[in-house]
């Protein structure tokens, strides 16, 4: 991930952290061209049509502008298992055995391809949300279609006969990954083991 990226998902977790702390959960999205534009949805958790609908029009909107970068973030409940990563709509239910709450994101660029990942947080004993800094994942997986942010992508560049993997960068290609490790990362370092299978599904798709 470049700095441009990485600055914009700097600002897009801000925004929805500020969201989070007002007891807010909104989908946000910021497309980036000459110019940047932020949409955000508050239906976007109520279940898989309106969260398809909030990403295709993000998509149309990303067209229009030809944006050539993009952030998409919501917040998910997370929880990881051997061999398998899973995640459910936020909500006011106390969380299970194993769960964690986190900002979800899927970023685009058209020179450096996808990364993906998530900013985890806890809460005080009051509810006060408590972020940590931005994860990106470097281990050899590739999320789902389910995976927030992952429709808008296909509306964006599955065009012309465009493919994601065509889209990816040369050195992506072919391999399940959100990026290559950089200096000072370690291969493997997040919490999405290696060959697991990845799926962290659209709204409302609760874990069984």
């Amino acid at each position: 991930m470049n700095e441009t990226t990485f600055g914009l998902l700097r600002d897009v977790a801000a925004r929805l952290e500020r969201a989070i702390r007002s007891r807010d959960c909104p989908a946000i999205v910021a497309l980036e061209s000459q110019r940047r534009l932020v949409l955000s949805d508050y239906d976007y958790l109520r279940d898989d049509q309106a969260a398809h609908a909030f990403e295709d029009r993000a998509g149309e909107h990303a067209r229009r502008i030809e944006a050539i970068r993009f952030v998409f973030a919501v917040s998910r409940v997370w929880v990881v298992a051997p061999g398998q990563v899973a995640a459910r709509a936020a909500s006011n239910h106390p969380l299970r055995p194993g769960e964690q709450e986190a900002i979800t994101w899927l970023s685009f660029d058209i020179t450096d391809g996808v990364d993906y990942g998530r900013v985890p947080y806890a809460r005080r004993p009051n509810g006060e949300p408590i972020f940590d800094e931005p994860e990106s994942f470097t281990v050899e997986v590739w999320p789902e279609e389910r995976m927030p942010g992952f429709r808008l992508l296909r509306v964006l560049i599955a065009d012309d006969g465009d493919s994601i993997e065509s889209r990816r960068p040369s050195h992506q290609r072919g391999r399940r990954v959100g990026k290559p490790a950089g200096p000072g990362e370690a291969e493997g370092s997040s919490c999405w083991p290696a060959g697991a299978e990845v799926s962290v599904g659209v709204a409302g798709r609760c874990l069984s």
